[in-house]
């Protein structure tokens, strides 16, 4: 700490704060995308395919062109350049060009005076489709590869076909004293944000783009733009409003941002977009249904010995974020337990549906669900308590796992302890009269992705900050506010390092002109990255400050210290300035006081093909414990109490860490009890529950009590050692709930969400003295590649073995001060 020793304590980190945007949002003064209107504004809307596969012969515009009030109508040969978030994934156009993939993919937009104008111009374009054989599911596309949906897939259907194996899985296997294995399926679900997508572009006169839009990656967008319109980066500006929910949904480029930036150009006026709930749920970006089949081996004490875990992932129409979600299927399972040999096999297919990208968690409670109740199910097999089984063998801190990712400080053992205690654990387990149960998981997630979405060396998130001479303090960063409190945690950063309260500065944060780079909100990176450089930038202002008032109050710097709104002697707290008196010292002294700051992750330890997802500055871990009650005669599940502990690092705002936490437990009932993307027709490509009406999502009615436990277990690789609470707490609840299913009644539900029909189902099998399960029965025979075979850390990766494959000393310390 150059600038002189702090006081003990923090007096801003670790409090509960109010958000700096609460005032705004609850009085309704905050203005989300929907809510700009610019003078001689049009609106736009898009006509979407009715047919999941289908080519297009023709398309003819010009009644619609003639229609008064309409101002153009584009198709998709105005804007021939594809896109897409991934490198290897530019498989999308704004507007279907020869081929649309699911139904509701884009096929011609209209700017009119009037929303019910450019309604009405969509139905009198005319389209001739060439209707083509649809896929509906996974399993049939790995069956058919032709007709082909995209020509760039690895495999006929198959989008992506991974196969890595860390150590000798069958030589694992072949030392175990149990072997299991087990198949489960997640079906896929929508992330259902309370605001719609919605995006406002305006086009200068002197050949300037500006778009705002509800989106949680500003600069994937900006970069969208640059590519699909063929315009410089520096003259197109994105700004993202504050979004009213993201959960992963708002992260790609959407065609709707795309068309009306180009609406703009072509007319000369602004033009927006709202898309309807219904056209949510058809371009939704939302969780893979995804098929598992995990093969392990252990030793009586329940030691793992080796792992073989395999995903088939149902993907849409488009590529999206889907290459990086199969491989997070596969990434996480060896963060929790030790599992010193380890393979992974995942394949994502490409369907008629919408395509699926990244919702809370991105890929990794699929197979979370799958790995936990398959320990429940070794458990009783070894005739061990759960909690036991995985407390007895967690991933040691420090350490490198099988697949080369590393852990720094890992907290899930106090997790476990936390609930098992909190909830009667020992004393309820196997105990509760028929129909009731408890069941345990844990789980584990990523505060950050280690990589960037395209190849680059520069920093993933920057900050920059203005002191005045008033005594103000504005931060600026890229960084957007999807709900998850981004902008407070910046203020909240820098107010603890510069002495002053969080509502004492000012955050101006999502816009491509004003703030330096920051990737996005997604893979909670946002308080470990942002708030790494937010520290470093508020660092270096009170460096600047300190010497300056140190020479004013003939205290030397180490002496100097920021509290309270003062700059003073820590030995002699009288003796000093205020903060703006301060400023103007080293103003007069400097000129204008501007810092800045950034952060870079550390290089992956793996460098195998691959091995870019899932490495990460640090790890946060969740433990869960879910009580049911379950009516045998319906089948009916209800979850009256949840305890859930989880290992933030170090509290930043302990208000927002409650509300994240508790609002991933309500996602997560969510998905285990009720939410999937049900499908129609006669091949199941449409949309079955489009709305909210139908689509089922937890109402205060479903919402359980929840027990929160914070653990604070700091990772110095955080801000002030701060890991994420905003995906990791949901990943534990589905399979907690599934146990507890199991504890209540005997059944088996291997697969999600646990419907009253699964389970009435499962009872029915039970009672004529079948298996009591509902599930998945098959893995489909899939042609993988030859497996890229890396040696674990300890076998020979860099010659060290080290007893029971742990490897101290390898993460990576981040300069504090």
């Amino acid at each position: 700490m150059a600038s002189g020793k702090k006081p003990t304590g923090f007096r801003v980190v670790g409090k509960p704060h109010r958000k700096v945007d609460a005032t705004a949002k609850v009085t309704g003064v905050t203005r989300f995308a929907d809510d700009l209107f610019l003078p001689r504004m049009l609106f736009a809307k898009l006509l979407r395919s009715p047919h999941p596969h289908a080519r297009i012969v023709s398309i003819d515009t010009s009644k619609a062109a003639a229609l008064p009030g309409v101002k153009a109508v584009l198709v998709g040969k105005d804007l021939p350049i594809p896109f897409g978030i991934l490198p290897v994934s530019q498989d999308e156009h704004t507007l279907a060009l020869d081929k649309v993939r699911f139904v509701g993919d884009p096929v011609a937009a209209v700017a009119a005076t009037t929303e019910e104008a450019a309604t009405q111009a969509l139905d009198l374009i005319t389209v001739e489709y060439e209707v083509l054989r649809a896929f509906p599911d996974a399993l049939d596309a790995v069956e058919h590869p032709e007709p082909a949906i995209h020509d760039y897939a690895d495999a006929g259907n198959i989008h992506k076909l991974i196969d890595l194996e860390f150590g000798d899985v069958e030589a694992g296997l072949a030392q175990a004293d149990v072997v299991r294995e087990d198949l489960f399926f997640f079906e896929g679900s929508t992330h259902l944000p309370m605001e719609q997508h919605a995006a406002v572009a305006d086009w200068s006169a002197d050949g300037k783009l500006t778009l705002w839009s509800a989106t949680q990656t500003p600069h994937y967008v900006h970069r969208a733009l640059a590519k699909v319109l063929e315009l410089p980066a520096a003259r197109i500006r994105v700004i993202a409003c504050p979004n009213g929910g993201g959960f992963g949904g708002k992260s790609d480029p959407f065609s709707h941002e795309i068309a009306v930036a180009k609406l703009a150009m072509v007319t000369g006026r602004p033009v927006k977009v709202t898309l309807t709930r219904e056209e949510v749920f058809y371009c939704h970006r939302g969780r893979h249904p995804t098929l598992m089949w995990v093969k392990t081996g252990l030793k009586k004490d329940g030691a793992i010995t080796g792992m073989h875990f395999k995903s088939l992932l149902d993907g849409g129409g488009y590529g999206s974020y889907g290459v990086a979600s199969t491989y997070y299927t596969g990434a996480l399972q060896t963060v929790t337990y030790h599992v010193p040999q380890y393979r992974f096999q995942g394949a994502r297919a490409f369907t008629n549906k919408p395509p699926c990208g990244p919702k809370r968690g991105h890929g990794t409670p699929q197979p979370r669900f799958a790995l936990e109740v398959h320990l429940d199910k070794i458990a009783e097999q070894l005739g061990m308590d759960p909690a036991e089984l995985r407390l007895k063998h967690l991933v040691p801190p420090n350490s490198l796992t099988a697949n080369w990712l590393r852990i720094g400080t890992m907290g899930l053992g106090p997790c476990i302890e936390k609930v098992v205690r909190g909830s009667g654990w020992t004393q309820r387990f196997k105990q509760l009269p028929y129909g009731k149960g408890i069941g345990l998981a844990c789980s584990s997630y990523i505060t950050g992705a280690g990589l960037a979405i395209y190849w680059n060396a520069m920093p993933h998130s920057g900050v920059q900050l203005k002191c005045d001479r008033g005594g103000g303090v504005t931060v600026f960063c890229g960084s957007t506010e999807i709900g998850q409190g981004s902008d407070s945690i910046l203020a909240m950063i820098v107010a603890e390092v510069l002495g002053l309260q969080p509502l004492d500065v000012a955050v101006v944060t999502g816009d491509t002109d004003l703030t330096p780079v920051d990737l996005g909100s997604y893979s909670s990176r946002v308080t470990l990255m942002t708030g790494n450089a937010a520290i470093q930038a508020a660092e270096r202002a009170r460096d600047v400050i300190a010497l300056h008032a140190g020479k004013k109050l003939e205290t030397p710097i180490d002496r100097v210290t920021f509290a309270e709104g003062r700059v003073f002697d820590v030995q002699d707290p009288e003796r000093g300035l205020t903060f703006a008196e301060a400023v103007q010292l080293a103003e007069a002294a400097e000129g204008t006081i501007g810092t800045v700051g950034s952060y870079t992750p550390a290089p992956s330890a793996g460098k195998y093909r691959g091995a870019g997802v899932g490495p990460s500055p640090a790890y946060s871990y969740s433990a869960c414990v879910a009580e049911v009650d379950v009516d045998p005669a319906t089948g009916i599940v209800r979850v009256p109490k949840i305890w859930i502990a989880h290992d933030v690092g170090r509290v930043i705002n302990a208000a927002t860490v409650m509300g994240q936490i508790e609002g991933s437990v309500y996602m997560g009932l969510g998905e285990a009890l009720m939410e999937e993307m049900a499908y129609r027709g006669n091949r199941n490509v449409v949309h079955k529950i489009p709305s909210l009406l139908e689509y089922k999502s937890p109402t205060t009615l479903e919402m359980c009590d929840v027990v929160t436990y914070v653990v604070e277990d700091p990772d110095p690789n955080g801000p002030f050692g701060a890991k994420e609470c905003g995906q990791g707490p949901l990943l534990p609840v589905p399979p907690a709930v599934a146990n507890a299913v199991y504890d209540a009644v005997g059944v088996r539900i291997d697969e999600v969400p646990i419907t009253p029909e699964k389970v009435f189902k499962a009872l029915r099998r039970k009672e004529k003295g079948e298996a009591g399960r509902f599930g998945p029965t098959a893995f489909p025979d899939i042609a993988w590649p030859e497996p890229i075979r890396v040696p674990p850390p300890w076998e020979g990766g860099d010659g060290r073995a080290v007893p029971g494959g742990a490897r101290p000393g390898l993460a990576p310390g981040v300069r504090r001060r």
